[in-house]
């Protein structure tokens, strides 16, 4: 059997050894692998840990053997309980005065230099996006689409490749770099029409205008000194695939 396997034998047998026992029996043995402990003799120091062990086992033990002499009624459970609480307490009481001398392991936080705390980011890291300028193309008589066939313009409507019809724009578009998205302007500068050509989805966005193209998203804002917005926070909804 490995040491180990032969160590936890060793201890599961104790702790039944103790709950078997009288408990005016198993007392004493406690009190005198406590006393052992607390001695701190020289020839005992290789043994502290198993005297601990012996310890830290033998009071379940031991309480076992207790509740049993009780009868083990409701009357019972509460006195052992109660024993529990002392036992285990001074347990605990016994491995701090015992381990009082040992060097505690420092915490990295600690030896962390306060400049270097300073000067750590906080916070998520940025990204920074560039937007591509627009590129407005004069409709006019007809422009060419890159997908294929041509735009034409009338007065107030614009109309498509496909023949569908936009009216209220005016006689000018720009193409997103892989041709999906078709932007219009609103006549008088109101706004701005957003054509998704992958999803078919038609956008008038009153009180914004185009300034830019992202990953082949739009990027609108309402005003110069307003900052720009992905469509996606525009529409209030993230469900553009990209």
């Amino acid at each position: 059997m490995p040491p180990r396997w032969s160590a936890w034998a060793l201890t599961v047998a104790w702790l039944l050894l103790l709950a078997l026992l009288p408990w005016w029996l198993g007392l004493p043995l406690l009190l005198a692998l406590a006393a052992a402990l607390l001695s701190q003799v020289a020839r005992l120091a290789e043994y502290t840990g198993m005297l601990r062990r012996g310890l830290h086992w033998g009071v379940p033990g031991w309480l076992l053997s207790v509740l049993l002499a009780l009868g083990g009624g409701p009357r019972a459970w509460v006195l052992t309980m109660s024993a529990a609480l002392a036992g285990f307490s001074l347990l605990v009481l016994l491995d701090n005065w015992l381990d009082r001398d040992r060097p505690r392991q420092p915490s990295p936080m600690s030896s962390a230099e306060w400049s270097e705390l300073a000067m750590a980011p906080i916070g998520p890291a940025v990204a920074i996006i560039e937007l591509q300028p627009p590129t407005w193309l004069d409709v006019g008589e007809g422009v060419a689409d890159p997908r294929g066939g041509t735009l034409h313009a009338s007065g107030r409507v614009l109309t498509l490749a496909d023949d569908r019809r936009v009216d209220g724009v005016e006689p000018r578009c720009c193409f997103s770099a892989d041709g999906r998205w078709l932007a219009m302007p609103l006549m008088a500068g109101r706004g701005t029409v957003l054509l998704d050509r992958q999803r078919n989805r038609l956008h008038r966005l009153r009180g914004w205008q185009l300034c830019g193209w992202h990953a082949g998203q739009p990027w609108l804002n309402r005003g110069k000194d307003d900052a720009p917005l992905g469509l996606a926070h525009v529409l209030g909804h993230d469900d553009l695939e990209p």
